[in-house]
């Protein structure tokens, strides 16, 4: 990992007419060969991209035809992708995936937590009832590599480990599209207990690039990647959820625009008109400054026309405000 301090300031939030607090990061662009187009801070560093590989991780579904086989539907492809909340919806679908696949929720290796959709935690309260692994922001993924194990005729008890034949066609994947050879030794663990594994930056842009173009992909990559593409581009919301950037970037661009955010202040994506992928890490590992400095590189690329720009307003600069809801400063980027 690089040094923090090397990186430069990308978000500050004010505070009056001072500057309270600043975040300092890495961000970088590329297109499908790993050319950078625009770069700031330690873009070579490598980083836990943790949940902003989902899309890539659901290649191996998609390309080994286990989702053929399994017959899984565009819904379920939005949320092998996803890093949801708990919503409604959300727990319905993993709930019916796993159903079909004659498997229970107990199968899950992600464990649980609260819906991140605050309406869905409170109404789960109300009601009595208890958070289940259906919630995990990461069930979704964790069905689809289900699906991979059945498709693979390999144990589902265990899929989560770097060793298991499902983990290891997805670091194939990721090494491959990234350009950096990873192995079980590189392996970290994500907060959902399957393996994630350090890439450079400007790696899990070009990624990201490729993924967004088809680019240097083979025919049965290149459309797995437009099969997720389309499904995310339908079904922004089981992406992420109600107010969440990720949703809200790909419908107000109605999918031309991709982007998923990783735990510790990562965001990566793409913009498939233009050939190019994104990544940035915020080194403190803020996710208010990450949204912030995602939607300033879009812009700054001339990713976001008028109408987007004005869908995405309150992401731009989003206000400080006190308790008693007076305004008093603001996030903002400094790209």
């Amino acid at each position: 990992m690089g040094e923090g301090n090397a990186n430069p300031v990308l978000v500050e939030v004010t505070r009056g007419r001072a500057v309270e607090s600043r975040h300092r990061g890495a961000a970088v662009a590329v297109d499908a060969g790993g050319a950078p187009v625009a770069a700031w801070g330690d873009v070579a560093a490598r980083v836990l991209p943790r949940s902003a590989v989902k899309p890539l991780q659901a290649l191996a579904l998609v390309e080994s035809g286990a989702a053929a086989a399994y017959s899984v539907s565009e819904a379920e492809f939005a949320l092998a992708c996803a890093s949801h909340a708990g919503e409604p919806r959300h727990v319905e679908v993993v709930a019916a995936w796993l159903a079909r696949l004659g498997l229970a929720e107990s199968d899950l290796a992600c464990g649980g937590h609260m819906p991140g959709n605050e309406a869905a935690g409170r109404a789960l309260v109300v009601a009595g009832k208890r958070f289940g692994r259906l919630h995990d922001n990461c069930s979704g993924k964790h069905s689809g590599m289900l699906t991979l194990a059945r498709h693979l005729g390999a144990p589902t008890k265990g899929y989560e480990r770097a060793d298991h034949p499902v983990q290891r066609r997805i670091v194939a994947v990721l090494s491959d599209l990234a350009g950096a050879r990873l192995g079980a030794r590189d392996a970290a663990t994500d907060g959902c207990g399957v393996p994630t594994y350090p890439l450079p930056l400007a790696g899990l842009a070009r990624a990201w690039a490729r993924f967004g173009t088809g680019a240097a992909l083979g025919p049965a990559r290149a459309e797995a990647a437009a099969r997720l593409r389309a499904a995310i581009a339908a079904n922004p919301v089981l992406v992420a959820g109600s107010g969440r950037l990720d949703s809200e970037v790909v419908a107000a661009s109605a999918g031309r625009v991709l982007v998923k955010v990783g735990a510790e202040g990562v965001y990566a994506g793409a913009i498939p008109a233009a050939g190019l992928g994104i990544a940035l890490k915020i080194d403190d590992g803020a996710r208010r400054a990450a949204e912030v400095a995602c939607v300033a590189l879009l812009d700054r690329l001339g990713a976001l026309d008028d109408e987007v720009r004005r869908e995405l307003a309150g992401w731009r600069a989003p206000k400080v405000v006190t308790r008693a809801g007076e305004v008093v400063g603001e996030i903002r980027a400094v790209l």
